[in-house]
């Protein structure tokens, strides 16, 4: 059996529904399981990470790839859930420091692995050449797209990053 060009147009609109379709499934069971979005799941994360469980908004925002303005709105909402604590820094009054609360420890222990995690962990495992050749596919494809501008983080997600906050 040939495989057409149709065929691998088919197989490879099909591969990108896949990919969207498990983004979406995945904000659906964070927002069931924490009532969060991934954007909003990656700063506590963040901040989980950190030993003081703080970082500065601006940090916040060089990490994830993104306007400080789109943090300041997850912020907010992360704050209004006590999830998070804004502090003026002792340093310099200048500055606010975000920090992690116990609650905000406890949703990122009961949340599902967040989708990138998955994907990170299967992507340190191909080989270097696999991994060239992958993200030079991804490339091409966001190029296909009319998509290689479109400012983006390193948070898998099926909708525009300012409507997750």
């Amino acid at each position: 059996m040939t495989v057409t060009q149709s065929d691998r147009v088919d197989d490879c609109l099909i591969a990108l529904r896949r990919i969207i379709r498990a983004t979406t499934l995945f904000e659906r069971d964070l927002a069931v399981a924490s009532g969060i979005t991934p954007a909003q799941l990656r700063v506590l994360q963040i901040l989980y990470a950190q030993p003081d469980g703080s970082r500065t908004p601006k940090v916040l925002a060089t990490q994830m790839g993104v306007a400080q303005a789109t943090v300041t709105a997850i912020i907010d909402k992360l704050e209004a859930r006590d999830l998070i604590l804004r502090q003026r820094s002792e340093t310099d009054r200048r500055q606010t420091n975000v920090t992690i609360t116990d609650q905000g420890r406890e949703v990122v222990d009961d949340a599902p692995d967040a989708l990138q995690q998955r994907f990170v962990q299967a992507f340190g495992r191909m080989q270097n050449w696999e991994q060239a050749q992958l993200l030079a596919s991804l490339e091409r494809v966001a190029a296909m797209l009319d998509a290689k501008d479109i400012d983006a983080s390193p948070v898998l997600s099926s909708g525009d990053f300012h409507s997750l906050s």
